[in-house]
């Protein structure tokens, strides 16, 4: 595929079907989501919301863009936090510059890469301070928090009745609630 510019990008993304990503002159498509991929996402955003009702931060789940400019990385986090004056990328008000807090749901074609690639370019967000992933098929969460050092600390939780101190936005999410209504497979 040619080289495309992040205009290009946004061009022909704004007008498709299915949505890509895009990092540094290339496009990428992006997978459908699970039943158990989009219920943590959901509950995870709804739980985040409803902490942050009235104050200045949103959560938003999947269809914004974030553009991580010093990458050249525009995607779709499964969830993300940021606060207002909201940092947009231009007039059309569906591309964020900016995050707090960002969440991925792990799956096994997008694991490597969410946890270590993406979490680099992420890093490059002068606002990121937290760093969610969560896993599909168990319950199980890595929570990196940026130290005043710009050393990332990295905590692992696994029991439906922890809570992660999301400290930058002044929220806690229960494992149970983020995991409430998932029904992982067993094997027989």
């Amino acid at each position: 595929m040619p080289f495309v510019t992040p205009e290009q990008y946004l061009e022909i993304e704004r007008a498709a079907e299915f949505r890509s990503e895009y990092l540094a002159g290339t496009m990428y498509a992006m997978s459908g989501s699970t039943l158990i991929h989009a219920l943590i996402v959901n509950n995870t955003g709804l739980c985040l919301n409803n902490q942050l009702r009235g104050r200045e931060c949103t959560a938003f789940m999947t269809d914004l863009r974030l553009y991580v400019r010093q990458h050249k990385l525009i995607t779709y986090p499964d969830v993300f936090v940021t606060c207002r004056p909201f940092q947009l990328l231009d007039n059309r008000k569906d591309t964020v510059v900016d995050a707090r807090v960002i969440v991925e749901v792990l799956s096994p074609s997008t694991m490597k890469y969410d946890r270590l690639e993406k979490f680099r370019f992420y890093r490059g967000l002068p606002s990121f301070r937290e760093y969610l992933l969560f896993a599909q098929d168990e319950i199980h969460a890595e929570h990196h928090v940026r130290q005043p050092d710009g050393s990332w600390l990295m905590r692992e939780y696994s029991s439906p009745s922890d809570e992660i101190d999301l400290k930058s936005i002044d929220c806690r999410l229960r494992l149970a609630d983020v995991y409430e209504r998932v029904e992982f497979e067993t094997l027989s």
